[in-house]
């Protein structure tokens, strides 16, 4: 009877424990994806009068663009600057990379188990689509990607009508962060 009860102890301990670590996961995706139509609403008035509207009154940014993926169906409101907490709601802009309305080298950042999940499928040639805050479309060829370590300059100017979309790597992985980053590249067309 001991044996017993210390073995459904230990399963009950681990599939408690699995719980948790599933209910973890899928809390930061419900929330990246809730955080989506709530940004969605402010870029929609941001549109309509071409001042940034907070998606919610206590968020410390705002929808600065729109970003499309055709060939992999993905929309997603893009946030002034890439912080940590920014990035837990959608893809963010460097804001040390050119404005999204300027023609220089744009640089957005997203986690890569949520909202640039999908840079692991595009492919040299699919475009990407961005729309800034004066609606504006500008559609960009992905011309490569690249695997880089942080101590490396990642962020280099790669010169005017360039993208750059920049993620953790390697995808699929339990362990957050680390050193790698996945960089796709995109020629304004």
């Amino acid at each position: 009877m001991k044996n017993f009860l210390r073995k459904y102890g230990i399963f009950c301990a681990l599939l408690t424990i699995s719980l948790v670590a599933f209910g973890q996961a899928g809390y930061i995706k419900a929330k990246a994806i809730l955080a989506q139509h709530l940004l969605e609403n402010a870029w929609q008035q941001t549109l309509e009068d071409g001042k940034p509207h907070k998606p919610w009154s206590w968020a410390d940014t705002y929808p600065v663009a729109k970003l499309e993926a055709p060939s992999q169906d993905i929309e997603q409101i893009v946030l002034a600057g890439a912080s940590g907490r920014n990035l837990a709601f959608g893809p963010g802009h460097v804001l040390s990379s050119s404005k999204l309305t300027e023609q220089g080298h744009v640089v957005l950042g997203g986690h890569r188990d949520t909202h640039f999940e999908f840079l692991q499928y595009l492919k040299v040639g699919d475009p990407i689509i961005v729309t800034n805050k004066e609606g504006e479309k500008f559609t960009y060829k992905i011309t490569g990607y690249e695997i880089h370590h942080i101590d490396k300059d990642t962020l280099y100017d790669r010169g005017e009508n360039q993208i750059t979309l920049i993620t953790c790597y390697p995808f699929n992985t339990l362990q957050t962060g680390g050193p790698l980053r996945y960089l796709v590249h995109g020629e304004r067309v």
